[in-house]
């Protein structure tokens, strides 16, 4: 009777094992996840939300919560616990004259930015439109936008929020200051998200993607130029790098958000030598959202491990370029940097949870694949692949935590904001019931 009660208690659909509907729920965007929780709340507003948060507290079930699904490990899916299913709640409300929007806790990228750019208006986002909201802005929310604009969580006026008691609580500057510091970069440690305001900026609707490829002989030299040229470039260029998998190529170029004819002009690429390929693609900024989007839906199985770096020096740009001599080419991950700054730098480090600041470029060393034969050489070749870089981290983005535990959220947040975090979770969340997350633990951490 426990899935009947549940049904009663709220407007949306409830899943159990067996039930039309189920697998497709609990599938996330990591294909090794295949876990199977007892009960899934499909909510269709925050009163929804209020009633499954009570009714697993009543059950003693673990919570997960799923917007995009896009976490490695999948931590939405409780193995036999109460997923609240957030995707119902996907609406988005813009009003241009205040320029904000709006956007329920279940929303995609996707949908914030097709409600924002009719009107010539857009915020933070990263560049997978399905992606949930709610993962991203809680973790910081890195895109093309940032260095412009700041970081998703840099944009957010308020949150609407359920408790680990189902009471609905407001948070802004004005209003429980502290719970507003500590979502913004803390992660989903304090409750359930049901709805975010954003700041809107204007944005032109042109985006230009530059990409030039070398051979890998030549990445030591062309990484190190195109560092170089990274420090002068203007906010409107957001520089990518990546050594992609199993081919023997660096590519290096940057993300373009503006009308290339006006304002300061592009960066100038040439002396990066002569490319074995060019490419130089104009789109539309919504189109540009979606560049990375995986046609192959929840196909693969993926893992990945990310460093901050206050530079890319010389010695770990060499470590790099040696790291991709170990081993056979099947099997490598690719490796990928992105340019920080700008406005992501200037925001004071203690007025948000997001910390590491003065981040030069985000590293992340990412491997997909099919086969379950494959996980364990897999996941162990991009440890090693990232480790080269060790030695030049420090810290680490909260949203490309995997596997790290404990180890990994002090990783993500220095002992000063860690202390803070705590304090947070005390007030909210003192039992430590939304533990499925890079788990920030309560003083008195009876559930772990």
């Amino acid at each position: 009777m426990i899935k009947e009660d549940l049904a009663r208690a709220i407007d949306g659909d409830v899943l159990a094992p067996g039930d039309p509907g189920y697998d497709t729920a609990r599938a996330v965007w990591n294909a090794m996840v295949d876990r199977r929780p007892r009960l899934i709340a499909r909510c269709h507003n925050v009163a929804d939300v209020r009633a499954a948060v009570r009714a697993a507290r009543d059950l003693n079930l673990e919570i997960g919560v799923r917007c995009g699904g896009h976490s490695v490990l999948g931590l939405g899916i409780p193995n036999d616990g109460l997923m609240i299913d957030l995707t119902p709640m996907g609406a988005v409300r813009v009003d241009p004259s205040q320029k904000r929007a709006w956007v329920q806790g279940g929303a995609l990228l996707g949908a914030l930015d097709r409600a924002t750019q009719p009107h010539g208006l857009a915020t933070t986002a990263g560049n997978v439109s399905h992606t949930g909201v709610g993962g991203l802005t809680l973790g910081g929310g890195m895109g093309w936008l940032a260095r412009q604009h700041g970081l998703s969580c840099d944009n957010v006026v308020s949150f609407e929020m359920v408790t680990a008691d189902g009471e609905i609580v407001h948070a802004s500057q004005s209003e429980n200051a502290d719970l507003y510091w500590g979502l913004r970069g803390g992660g989903g440690n304090f409750g359930v998200i049901t709805e975010f305001e954003f700041q809107l900026h204007e944005v032109p609707s042109a985006a230009l993607v530059t990409t030039l490829s070398f051979p890998v002989d030549a990445a030591g030299s062309v990484l190190r130029t195109w560092r170089d040229l990274s420090v002068q470039a203007p906010r409107q260029a957001t520089f990518t790098a990546s050594l992609p998998g199993e081919e023997n190529v660096v590519t290096v170029g940057f993300v373009w958000v503006g009308h290339p004819a006006a304002g300061r002009p592009l960066p100038n690429m040439k002396s990066l030598g002569k490319p074995l390929t060019e490419s130089v693609v104009e789109m539309s900024y919504v189109d540009l959202q979606r560049i990375d989007d995986s046609p192959q839906g929840h196909a693969f199985r993926r893992y990945m491990k990310g460093h901050y770096l206050r530079q890319l020096s010389d010695e770990a740009i060499e470590a790099l370029v040696q790291s991709r001599t170990n081993g056979p080419a099947a099997g490598r991950p690719s490796v990928g940097f992105q340019a920080y700054g700008g406005a992501i730098a200037e925001v004071p480090d203690g007025d948000t949870a997001f910390t590491f600041r003065d981040t030069a470029f985000e590293y992340v060393a990412s491997s997909r694949w099919t086969d379950p034969a494959e996980d364990a050489s897999r996941m162990a070749r991009a440890r090693r692949t990232a480790a080269a870089l060790d030695p030049f981290a420090r810290g680490q983005y909260v949203n490309t935590l995997s596997d790290e535990g404990a180890e990994g959220v002090r990783r993500a947040y220095p002992p000063e904001k860690l202390a803070r975090l705590t304090a947070v979770k005390d007030k909210y969340d003192p039992e430590n019931v939304f533990h499925l997350n890079s788990n920030i633990r309560p003083s008195d951490h009876r559930r772990a």
